[in-house]
């Protein structure tokens, strides 16, 4: 009894390895995936880097499902790689941030494997951000360009670029263009069609814009394009042809820039709008020549200083010959205060992303980073 007790090699055995644990212990054997499923950075790392760290990988299997996450629930986007055996995030993590990680693989026979793992990114000491026009919510001309100013200077451009996405309704293809290191602009190929609505979506956290410096922006920015208005400066004729979808609205005697200070040829694009403001000859470089304090209605067309504004004390010059600084004069009253006035009938029919057209003036073409005047530049330019 003793000996059967024991199992030995008797007919108890033989039962017991049919209806017992020895086969429970078979079949499970059996049932074992084969994959393996390999999840770096390892499970608790801190301080991982946004980009490059995160990877998934099986081995004798084929991934079928990786879900990452942050500490939101929101999950992060990836391809799978190498026909299933590898699994990358399809852009780059956020700074600061813990994320799981689960992934599941199957083996030639069907059988599945699971993984689950989780990490914190690192915490940047140097960040940097973009600002940018226009402004969320508003509605812009159609020459407008959404543009982005960073605090630093960026040397991975790339990783920059594609961290900023924009969609249109309707549709049309947007693409982006550096001026120097620390400005993105972009533009569809010719000027927004009128009531195309603009989506963008800055996803600048955790972006290494140059070694060691990281973005820390996460922002969508929302904005309409107005009516199509484009006004057309002759500097030989001092006229301008104000055109709403096409059409010409209204002609306005002008006065542009005097010989040696002509006006800039070329498309310029509305940035920003005066009631008044003081126009001092100091601060563009004509120190002494001129101190207006009370210069109405005031639309800004360059960085380096070009307004279309209103003029009180132009006399008989509008239409006539010109004779200002190199900005484009219109008539007005001194204060503003007649809204008949060429001038405030143009302000208060104009909006930021307008564009102004300047031809026949005996200065070059505007350059394209001086304001939001990019449309100086073909498209095979821009895209270059």
């Amino acid at each position: 009894m003793a000996v059967t007790a024991c199992g030995g090699g008797g007919a108890d055995s033989g039962s017991g390895s049919q209806d017992g644990k020895g086969k429970d212990s078979s079949t499970q054997q059996s049932k074992q995936s084969q994959a393996v499923v390999t999840i770096a950075p390892e499970d608790g790392a801190k301080s991982v880097g946004t980009s490059g760290a995160l990877k998934v990988a099986a081995a004798k299997g084929r991934l079928t499902e990786v879900v990452v996450k942050d500490a939101k629930g929101r999950t992060v986007d990836g391809t799978l790689t190498g026909g299933g055996t590898g699994w990358q995030p399809a852009t780059h993590l956020a700074a600061a941030t813990k994320y799981t990680v689960h992934a599941v693989a199957k083996d030639a026979e069907g059988r599945e494997a699971a993984e689950d793992s989780s990490f914190t990114t690192l915490t940047p000491r140097n960040t940097f951000v973009g600002y940018f026009t226009p402004e969320d919510g508003s509605t812009v001309g159609v020459g407008m360009p959404f543009s982005l100013r960073f605090t630093r200077g960026i040397t991975h451009p790339g990783d920059v670029e594609k961290a900023v996405s924009i969609t249109t309704e309707p549709a049309v293809a947007v693409e982006g263009h550096w001026f120097g290191n620390d400005r993105l602009d972009f533009r569809p190929e010719k000027y927004w069609k009128a009531g195309t609505k603009v989506t963008v979506r800055l996803n600048l956290d955790g972006v290494e814009g140059r070694p060691g410096v990281y973005g820390k922006q996460a922002k969508t920015v929302k904005f309409t394009i107005g009516r199509n208005q484009v006004s057309v400066v002759d500097a030989r004729k001092h006229t301008m042809k104000v055109t709403q979808d096409g059409k010409v609205v209204r002609t306005i005697p002008v006065t542009t820039g005097k010989p040696g200070y002509d006006t800039w040829n070329g498309q310029m694009v509305m940035s920003e709008k005066l009631t008044v403001t003081r126009m001092n000859g100091e601060t563009v470089g004509y120190g002494g020549e001129y101190d207006i304090k009370d210069v109405p209605h005031a639309i800004r067309l360059t960085t380096s200083g070009t307004f279309i504004h209103g003029n009180y004390w132009g006399g008989g010059a509008f239409g006539n010959y010109n004779a200002s600084h190199g900005c484009v004069g219109l008539r007005d009253v001194r204060g503003g205060g007649d809204g008949s006035a060429p001038a405030a009938w143009f302000f208060n029919h104009s909006m930021i992303g307008d564009v102004v057209v300047v031809k026949n003036s005996d200065d070059r073409t505007v350059a394209p980073d001086n304001g939001l005047n990019g449309w100086n530049m073909t498209w095979k330019q821009w895209t270059a």
